[in-house]
């Protein structure tokens, strides 16, 4: 528990994640402003971008990029590992990525992660953790589902 005499939440290595685990990411509400921010620059297309084109398409109104949506989830996650001291060292990436129902000017989203399967690299001092990581909008439903990878470093051999 290197720092927790001081206050500091212990570091989460490789080792202590177990298939099942969940993680609450911490929540954050989307305004039409920061919508329209990222699609303007990123995603510029007209249900993103316009919200009165957006009126006359299929989604009847504004929504996030999807692509917006997982920026979110990786900032959340991001906050997450940081509040916890995870020694994540990046991901080799994604199993799959769904966006599920449309994100809307003014929902609160709430991130969760479940463990799905973790193993150890066969040459390096790294495991991997693959997991769902989901945003979950104010009415209970999943907004997005992602399986993905993290690198997690294996915890250090006791000093002799």
């Amino acid at each position: 528990m290197v720092g927790a005499a001081r206050g500091r939440p212990r570091v989460k290595y490789w080792e202590d994640f177990e298939v099942g685990e969940s993680t609450e990411l911490g929540s954050h509400s989307i305004t039409e402003a920061e919508i329209l921010a990222f699609a303007r620059k990123y995603d510029p297309q007209p249900f993103h971008t316009d919200p009165e084109a957006a009126r006359r398409s299929i989604f009847g109104g504004l929504i996030a990029s999807g692509w917006h949506t997982c920026a979110l989830m990786m900032r959340l996650s991001v906050e997450a590992n940081r509040r916890e001291e995870a020694a994540a060292t990046g991901s080799p990436g994604l199993d799959s990525c769904r966006w599920l129902k449309p994100v809307r000017p003014g929902d609160a989203l709430t991130g969760r992660t479940e463990v799905l399967e973790t193993w150890p690299s066969r040459s390096k001092p790294i495991g991997f953790v693959r997991r769902r990581v989901e945003l979950i909008n104010q009415d209970g439903e999943a907004v997005v589902s992602i399986v993905g990878i993290t690198m997690y470093r294996r915890r250090p051999a006791a000093a002799a």
